[in-house]
């Protein structure tokens, strides 16, 4: 005599085992974004610390290539190219929001270029937090050590390279239609066309088994 549990396997053909959770992909990929932010803070910081040992604020400078890419020590209180000089503790407030929109975003990843992108991002903006929160004048009002001069077009660190091929890799992600989540644009479009297309055969079978008013 059979239990009701055993016929009603024996009429689905198979028992209803509990699954084995498969490991998640998108905790790997958080992993690998985190270890790339800290990669990039840890380098921008070391060069920060070399720049200040071995450069003087206001010397010579050391070319590297002729005059187009030189080594000189600068101390900015705004934003890139200089930009809003007086409002250092607003630039803090800005880049602590966008950390945490990072922060918030990374929950989502489930695609390798937005985890190599948010963690140069992440890691970037933290190298330059680091320094408006810990270095003088003052808390929040710190100034950054940038020491890459750019042909005299403006000067910068490793986290403004970091950052400014964040913004590149963002731009072509987006232009591909690769969210966040991994999916592409053209992918939802489709699997919406395809649903739209099965709810209308639905309804017209439905009509057609009720057949006319």
């Amino acid at each position: 005599m059979s239990t009701p549990a055993e016929s009603s396997a024996a009429a689905g053909g198979e028992t209803d085992a509990p699954a084995t959770p498969a490991p998640s992909g998108s905790r790997v990929l958080i992993t690998w974004t985190v270890v790339l932010a800290a990669a990039v803070l840890a380098a921008d910081q070391l060069t920060k610390w070399w720049a200040e040992s071995a450069l003087v604020e206001g010397g010579e400078p050391i070319r590297v290539i002729g005059e187009l890419l030189q080594l000189r020590l600068v101390y900015n209180p705004g934003a890139a190219l200089s930009i809003a000089t007086g409002m250092t503790w607003v630039l803090t407030i800005i880049v602590v929001v966008v950390v945490i929109a990072i922060l918030r975003l990374m929950r989502r990843i489930g695609s390798r270029g937005w985890a190599v992108s948010l963690g140069l991002l992440l890691g970037g903006a933290v190298g330059n937090l680091t320094d408006r929160l810990l270095r003088d004048p003052g808390f929040a009002r710190g100034h950054v050590v940038d020491f890459i001069d750019y042909a005299g077009f403006f000067v910068g660190n490793v986290a403004d390279i970091a950052i400014v091929v964040a913004a590149v890799w963002i731009a072509v992600l987006s232009l591909l239609g690769i969210g966040v989540d991994g999916r592409r644009e053209s992918d939802g479009s489709r699997h919406a066309e395809q649903a739209a297309d099965e709810a209308g055969r639905t309804s017209g079978d439905a009509d057609g088994v009720a057949g006319p008013a």
